[in-house]
């Protein structure tokens, strides 16, 4: 029977069995993470060789704070020769960073012994990140977009507005917002266009829209454009 005192052990001089526990529990933990990373990100792409590196990092990290263990002097050394190699890898996506620093977090809880630290504290991060996966806060599409509605041949009071297209923009959005709002004049004096951002639905929730303010007398929909890349103007 496996007996958890050999695990015990001394800062300056760590013995055998409790080196291949840290780095036995860094590696799984650091799956553990590479499999939620996995099954709760959207991202169709990933950076290259990202979950390899999030179970390496833990592995390492749990290294390198065995190594320095209470000693003040291994901890400066290692600050200088780790500050020799410069990182520049672009995470551009913060959720990416969360992932890697959670891995960080694990390697150094088991490098320090603190097993059950790493691992209840690695559980409650994964079962965080399912849980945000079905949640409102996870959603497929984001979609963020500005549109003007012109009223022409009439001066409409911010009244009729809402009852002619307010119901239809609330509908297919999830919140808007007026930005501007533009009164005609010369000869067009008898026009006021208004200047709209909303997060849509989606990108049909977008069109359905569009088609329902255009059937609305004397009113017309222009310049339907998306602040997201992946998407034309409508």
């Amino acid at each position: 029977m496996f007996d958890l005192s050999q695990l015990q052990y001394s800062s300056e001089y760590p013995g055998l069995m409790s080196i291949v526990f840290t780095v036995l529990c860094s590696i799984v933990l650091g799956i553990l993470l590479a499999f939620t990373y996995e099954h709760t990100s959207k991202n169709v792409s990933r950076p290259n060789h990202f979950l390899q590196a999030m179970v390496l990092v833990t592995v390492v990290a749990s290294m390198i704070i065995q190594a320095i263990g209470d000693s003040v002097a291994r901890g400066l050394g290692m600050i200088g020769a780790l500050s020799i190699i410069r990182f520049r890898t672009t995470v551009r996506d913060p959720r990416n960073i969360v992932f890697m620093f959670s891995a960080i977090a694990a390697g150094i809880a088991c490098g320090v012994f603190g097993y059950l630290i790493a691992i209840i504290g690695t559980l409650g991060f994964c079962f965080t990140a399912f849980l945000l996966k079905y949640s409102s806060f996870s959603r497929k599409e984001n979609l963020v977009g500005n549109f003007k509605i012109q009223f022409l041949n009439t001066v409409v009071e911010p009244t009729n507005l809402e009852k002619n297209v307010i119901s239809d923009i609330k509908a297919n959005t999830i919140k808007y917002g007026i930005l501007k709002t533009i009164i005609g004049s010369g000869a067009k004096s008898n026009t006021i266009t208004y200047n709209f951002e909303a997060q849509f639905r989606s990108l049909d929730s977008c069109k359905n829209m569009v088609s329902s303010l255009d059937k609305i007398p004397e009113v017309k929909v222009s310049n339907v454009t998306f602040t997201n890349e992946k998407f034309d103007q409508i």
